[in-house]
This record gives structure tokens, C-alpha cells and sequence, in this order.
């Protein structure tokens, strides 16, 4: 294993369960000091028990990124257990509103998905960005979708648009903030290793069938594959690599 972010601090939101518990965990596999965020303390406490079993640094802090002041005090918190901030992964999201097309959406779920998914975003954002311009740069990795900004289907409207938003807003920010030093892209998973993946009440077998007809590559993408995805880009071998939105959907979206 290397060890590319060795004593960086690294925030992750949304890091209690699915991909940002596993990218949680591959940034303290190669030597970063880990800042678990989410809204609720229990799972992010079980994200760094896993990390600190396998010998690495990790804290858990909990937040809400649909509220300014909670964002900035998690960034204030990080700063203040780990001494800084190098990394950031934008990774809480929620899907809602399913199975509805866009004249019938649920307009609570359309708020709730605009102030988790995109607002939430900015909101993380603004406060890392603050933090890091002030000290020296460093990187910031928004987790998309493929559903949105790459491919669309019926029946996940606001869930689409919301993703769609966070690539947007992704290569925006980027080109306002490269000159502050603070690189800024997405990764845009497909059908991955997570809870969110699952139509309501398919198991993960019924998954596995499924994606053999619906996916290019015939399965869903490890959570694995994602965070080396989300590690490439928050590293300094992806030093040029400014506004990028890397799709991780083994073809679907090709």
C-alpha cells in the first residue's frame, strides 16, 4: 500500500456507512489523518473503529451540511483535533422522491434534495475553501452521479437534477478557486456498492442479475473502485487535473 497522504487531514461528510465509509477508509489506508462527518454519531463512531483497527488516525464529528454554521464548525473542529485541512470529500447525499415524474414531484422531497445535495455541497465548500485558501491550497472532491449531469431516466427527477447541479457547481467553483490553490473536482458514480443502489425491496442478488442486462460491464462498481477514483483526484498526481467530473459507471453512461 502507499502512503500518497501520510499525516494529511482529510474530511469526508457523509462517511457513516457506503462510499464515504469505504472513502474514509482508503485515505487513512495510506496514512491520512481522517475526519469522519455525518449527521448521526453512531455510525461514524463504527467508520473509526474500522479505521483505527487496521492502524490508522480518524475522528468522527457530527454535522449537518444543510446548515451554514454546522459546516463551518466542522471545518473548525477538523482544524482544531488535526491542525489543518488538506482534503476534502463532499460526500453526504440522500435520494427522495422516486418513482414520480417532474409535474408530480413531492415538493418537500424537492427541498429536501436541493438542501442535502446541492446547498449542502456549497455549504461544505464554502467553508473548506475558506480554511484552505487562508493556508496554503489543497484539494476538494464532490461526490456526483452518473444520473443527472451523465445519463437520465425516468421516474428519479429531482435526484437527476440535484446530481446534475453538484457537476455544475463542481466545475464552477473549480475555475474560481484554482488561482487560490485549492483544486476542486467530482466523481460521478453509477450503480455502486451502496444501499443506494437498491430499488425498493430488491436484495443485492436481484441487484447482480440486474446489472448484468442494464450495465456495459455487467456489474455494479466496487466501493473500492470509487474511492481510488476519489484518492486519484484528491492526490498530487492529479496536480493539472482542475473542473474534471470522472465517471466511475462501468460504461452505462459511455
Amino acid at each position: 500500500m502507499s502512503a500518497r497522504f501520510t499525516d494529511r487531514v482529510v474530511l469526508v461528510t457523509g462517511a457513516g456507512s457506503g462510499l464515504g465509509r469505504a472513502i474514509a477508509l482508503a485515505f487513512a489506508a495510506e496514512g491520512a489523518k481522517v475526519v469522519a462527518a455525518g449527521r448521526t454519531a453512531e455510525p461514524l463512531a463504527g467508520t473509526v473503529a474500522l479505521i483505527e483497527a487496521a492502524g490508522g488516525t480518524a475522528a468522527a464529528v457530527t454535522a449537518d451540511v444543510a446548515r451554514a454554521e454546522s459546516t463551518r464548525e466542522l471545518v473548525r473542529r477538523t482544524v482544531e483535533v488535526f491542525g489543518g485541512l488538506d482534503v476534502a470529500v463532499n460526500n453526504a447525499g440522500v435520494f427522495r422522491g422516486g418513482g414520480h415524474s417532474a409535474a408530480d414531484f413531492p415538493l418537500d422531497d424537492w427541498r429536501t434534495l436541493l438542501d442535502i445535495n446541492v446547498t449542502g455541497v456549497l455549504h461544505a465548500l464554502q467553508a473548506e475553501v475558506a480554511h484552505m485558501r487562508a493556508h496554503g491550497g489543497g484539494a476538494i472532491v464532490n461526490i456526483s452521479s452518473n444520473l443527472g449531469p451523465h445519463v437520465r431516466i425516468p421516474g428519479v427527477f429531482g435526484y437527476q437534477v440535484s446530481k446534475a447541479a453538484v457537476s455544475a457547481l463542481s466545475r464552477a467553483a473549480a475555475l474560481d478557486h484554482i488561482a487560490d490553490g485549492v483544486r476542486i473536482n467530482a466523481v460521478s458514480p453509477g450503480a455502486s456498492e451502496s444501499t443506494m443502489s437498491l430499488r425498493p425491496g430488491e436484495t443485492e442478488a436481484e441487484r447482480e442479475v440486474r446489472m448484468k442486462q442494464e450495465s456495459p460491464l455487467g456489474r455494479i462498481s466496487s466501493a473500492a473502485e470509487v474511492a481510488a477514483a476519489v484518492l486519484y483526484l484528491a492526490s498530487d498526481a492529479a496536480g493539472s487535473v482542475v473542473g474534471t467530473d470522472l465517471v466511475i459507471d462501468g460504461g452505462v453512461s459511455a
